[in-house]
């Protein structure tokens, strides 16, 4: 046989390396709901837009500042001109000139209003901004609990496959002997199949939200800290729908949003009714021009110099400016009942917050009880059959009721913790800060 090219002993020695190295390489370490969301915050795309839009506010408003300051310019020109004409003869004509024109707004209305309603559109980008942090933050914990959830359903099919596959076992060594029928044997192993097929579910369902997770922050197996067994949820406070619909109508981003469109609808009808108002600036200029040429009549360099003051009144304009206020005052009322809408949209999704959050929370404590008394209701079951009272079924049944219970419970914990999450977004109070809490009840 002929030896090995040197090419490839080298290649396959590249591949052994790799290979041990991924088999002896240590598993991520577990990380927190804070560290992902900061994560997420670099590397999300909506997230990143938003911030970006936001930073471009300030420019946006800079540039109706402009309106209210000194503005120059300076023009120039050179001509040159052939010229036959019997009364000065036949020759060319040079000119050029430049200047240097300037002005100062003294008293312009609708200036003004278009200042005040570009700052107004600048606070509004930061309201927008902050919807999309509070949206990024539950999206985020939303992912991370997906995968939790997603872990622990898996783990209960699995265990329920174990504990089904040894009450198949035991069935069939039961049939064996004569102490049971083969209805036992054939009813263990239709349990199992199908909770091979749940298992297999289950596990399409992890990597599914595994990917989900990880696509978020922008890392790759992504291990999410778990929760403490036993960890206690904090209630609502304050206990009051009322009192987060209250903080809601002064803190949402959604209805201070809206109190600017409100505002900056007015300054537009105050903008247009501006238009019948005359305008003052002050102007001045300074130029030089210089002329040589047959048709010339005063050759050479001429400097020129003026400052004034610039009126300007609009009389008539074929009624355009009075639709133009009559436009203004629609939208003025639109944007009022747009605040009234946010403010309607706003208190529903708080209340229905609050409600889910109560519900979730007495959800918990109800599935608390319901696995401790599903785990006697096994042990006792398992007794019963050991002992010829209870049958097969009964046993898988149980044990089914046991590892259902305890995956609902693991859910409804999370849901509980990313209902809270969303309690505060509703109520516009959802803060980054938030996220400590929940992080203080996972196992570091």
């Amino acid at each position: 046989m002929a030896a090995p090219r040197p090419r490839l002993v080298v290649a396959l020695a590249r591949c052994a390396l790799v290979a041990a190295a991924l088999a002896t390489a240590p598993a991520f370490a577990a990380q927190g709901l804070k560290q992902l969301y900061e994560a997420a915050r670099g590397y999300d795309a909506s997230w990143l837009a938003a911030r970006a839009l936001a930073d471009s506010a300030p420019y946006k408003a800079a540039q109706s500042e402009a309106l209210a300051r000194p503005s120059a310019t300076l023009a120039g020109s050179v001509d040159h001109a052939q010229i036959d004409d019997p009364a000065v003869g036949v020759g060319g004509q040079n000119s050029s000139q430049l200047a240097l024109n300037a002005s100062v707004p003294l008293f312009n209305r609708a200036n003004r209003a278009t200042i005040e309603r570009a700052r107004r559109a600048e606070e509004m980008a930061g309201f927008d901004l902050e919807s999309a942090e509070q949206d990024l933050i539950v999206r985020v914990a939303q992912a991370y609990f997906g995968v939790l959830a997603a872990r622990d359903s898996l783990d209960a099919q699995r265990t329920g496959v174990k504990a089904i596959t040894e009450q198949l076992a035991s069935a069939r060594r039961n049939f064996e002997v004569g102490s049971a029928t083969i209805t036992d044997t054939r009813e263990a192993q239709a349990r199992y199949d199908l909770a091979r097929a749940q298992q297999l579910a289950a596990e399409n369902e992890l990597r599914t939200r595994q990917v989900t997770l990880d696509q978020l922050v922008g890392r790759s197996r992504v291990e999410p800290e778990p929760l403490a067994p036993g960890a206690v949820l904090a209630a609502p406070l304050p206990a009051d729908a009322e009192a987060w619909v209250a903080a809601a109508d002064g803190a949402h981003p959604a209805i201070r949003k809206a109190r600017l469109a409100l505002e900056m609808a007015r300054l537009e009808t105050e903008k247009a009714r501006a238009g019948r108002l005359p305008t003052l600036d002050a102007v001045g200029s300074v130029g030089v021009g210089d002329s040589h040429g047959v048709a010339t009549t005063i050759p050479g360099r001429l400097t020129t110099a003026s400052i004034g003051v610039q009126l300007n009144w609009p009389l008539y304009d074929g009624g355009a400016l009075q639709n133009r206020i009559g436009e203004a005052l629609a939208l003025e009322d639109k944007a009022r009942h747009d605040l009234q809408g946010a403010r309607r949209a706003v208190e529903q999704a708080t209340r229905v917050a609050f409600l889910a959050l109560q519900s979730g929370l007495a959800q918990v404590k109800a599935l608390e009880a319901a696995e401790s008394s599903s785990r006697l209701a096994l042990e006792a079951t398992q007794l019963g059959y050991q002992v010829g009272v209870r049958v097969n079924l009964d046993v898988l049944n149980a044990q089914t009721q046991l590892y259902t219970t305890q995956r609902d419970l693991a859910r409804s914990r999370y849901d509980a913790l990313v209902d809270g999450l969303r309690l505060r977004q509703a109520a516009g109070e959802l803060r980054a800060s938030d996220l400590d809490a929940i992080d203080a009840l996972l196992v570091h």
